[in-house]
């Protein structure tokens, strides 16, 4: 079945994308406006984009409807006006919480303290990180790609990364116990989402291992 998308609409767009593109990591933003109030809001289109330098890429749009056409999104506005905000990613236990701040609340409504969250200050940024979650990415602004009146992709390159202590192997040769995380992705519909706690392991193989087929 092709589905073409110069044929059908924004919102059937949306639905092929986030029914076929799954699991997709949550990022879930801490930022600051330019007054110091705090926003937290959760963002599936989101992914680790290069190593070297170390950047994210988080889609981020949809505006309310109240709102004037061009308006961002409070994490986009305070992303633009600061140039910092911080990734926190959603363990299962986090669920509930990151479900909450995902309401659509008023400006002047803090959602963390409605999602009942705590937070610890950051070492190279302002905003804090997200205490309950168990990965945490301090970024700075790299870019700004606008691809439509109201969204954009936001590029932030990674300054430091806090770990959950029982999810370090081993410090000093960066291992990372990745189950023990027990991240959730963003599946499809109002609601579905995945653990990583099921996996399989499936080995590169090393070029001179393979025997070209005739």
């Amino acid at each position: 079945m092709l589905f073409d998308f110069d044929t059908i609409a924004p919102q059937d767009r949306y639905k092929i994308l986030t029914s076929t593109i799954v699991p997709r990591p949550i990022a879930w933003v801490l930022s600051l406006d330019t007054e110091g109030r705090r926003n937290a809001a959760p963002f599936s289109f989101f992914n680790a984009l290069v190593g070297d330098p170390p950047v994210v890429g988080i889609g981020i749009g949809g505006r309310r409807p109240e709102d004037a056409p061009g308006t961002w999104k409070d994490s986009g506005a305070n992303i633009r006006a600061t140039g910092q905000f911080v990734v926190n990613l959603v363990g299962y236990e986090n669920r509930e919480a990151m479900n909450i701040t995902a309401i659509e609340f008023p400006r002047e409504v803090d959602e963390l303290e409605q999602a009942g969250l705590t937070t610890l200050p950051s070492v190279k940024v302002k905003p804090p990180r997200i205490a309950e979650a168990p990965v945490a990415l301090e970024c700075e602004r790299l870019a700004i790609v606008e691809v439509g009146i109201d969204r954009a992709i936001v590029l932030g390159r990674v300054l430091a990364v806090h770990v959950r202590d029982d999810c370090v192997l081993d410090a000093k040769r960066c291992h990372i116990d990745t189950p023990k995380l027990d991240l959730i992705g963003r599946l499809h519909g109002g609601g579905w989402y995945s653990r990583t706690t099921e996996r399989f392991e499936l080995p590169r193989i090393p070029v001179n291992a393979w025997k070209p087929r005739d």
